[in-house]
């Protein structure tokens, strides 16, 4: 039992947070579907509807795309029921698929939003750069067999860092009434076959980090010079960047909120990756 669950606290009658971590290679995304379409939010609104005994209605930090997964995601609803921090996580769980999990749960204030009081989100893009194809991560990496010229894709994205108008970098569809967005920083590091683009910004597009994503790799594998992201991000046209990366190696692992609100600290994920950005002889950088 980890020491956050032995709590005494009674949590709940208002609004209550949650933080939620999933493999979503089997969900048609975060947002509900019709017609039973496996959704993250199907499944856990069904569990915490079930522990609070009423139905809630829930509202996500960021609603990720189908197969995208998330290792911390936050969740906000309303109830008239009242649960210790252990009965609201362990019996949520138990009323989940193997595939979402809660981590935390806790009485938020009443301005508490879990999108709108949010400043800024940050994406992990993680990358299995070898010939052979990997059996066990299939579903939770992007697999290049290519190899990949970290150093030319670091150069290539320092120009997406600041505040721009992402339009090459959004999906056609992308409903959002501004392009523009401040991304706080981008880092690319390798360890060993594994490369992983870490983004943060104050919000993101519809796939605007899978489009940059596979924009760096174009870059990466050498089919685009260096200076072809600039040229692209300047060109304000979906046309001229790259093609759109797989979602498989997309996760949501941070969002961050004024220390006001009180949500607990997090080590961005997910899980496989920490040993690799502690340092550890797995993690050394190639």
């Amino acid at each position: 039992m980890t020491p956050e669950l032995t709590t005494s606290i009674d949590i709940g009658a208002g609004r209550v947070i949650l933080t939620v971590e999933y493999d979503g290679h089997r969900f048609h995304g975060w947002q509900y579907q019709k017609m039973g379409i496996p959704s993250v939010e199907a499944a856990l609104l069904k569990a915490v509807s079930k522990v609070a005994d009423e139905t809630v209605d829930l509202v996500c930090a960021g609603r990720t795309d189908a197969q995208v997964h998330a290792s911390h995601q936050v969740v906000h609803f309303e109830t008239r029921a009242l649960r210790s921090l252990r009965s609201w996580v362990m019996g949520i769980n138990s009323a989940l698929p193997d595939e979402v999990c809660v981590h935390w749960a806790g009485n938020a204030r009443d301005d508490f939003h879990a999108r709108f009081s949010a400043v800024a989100r940050r994406y992990r893009y993680v990358i299995f750069n070898h010939p052979v194809r990997p059996g066990l991560l299939r579903h939770n990496v992007t697999w290049q067999y290519r190899p990949l010229d970290v150093e030319a894709m670091r150069k290539a994205s320092r120009c997406l860092v600041g505040e721009h108008d992402f339009t090459s970098f959004r999906a056609t569809g992308c409903q959002a009434k501004s392009p523009v967005r401040r991304v706080e920083f981008l880092n690319i590091e390798r360890f060993g076959h594994y490369i992983v683009i870490d983004i943060q910004a104050n919000a993101f597009l519809h796939h605007m980090v899978r489009n940059i994503a596979g924009s760096l790799m174009a870059v990466g594998t050498g089919h685009r010079p260096v200076d072809w992201v600039e040229q692209a991000l300047q060109s304000r046209d979906r046309r001229a960047g790259g093609v759109t990366a797989p979602p498989y190696g997309l996760y949501l692992v941070d969002v961050i909120y004024p220390e006001q609100y009180g949500l607990p600290a997090t080590r961005p994920g997910p899980a496989f990756l920490q040993p690799l950005f502690d340092g550890g002889i797995a993690g050394q950088r190639g």
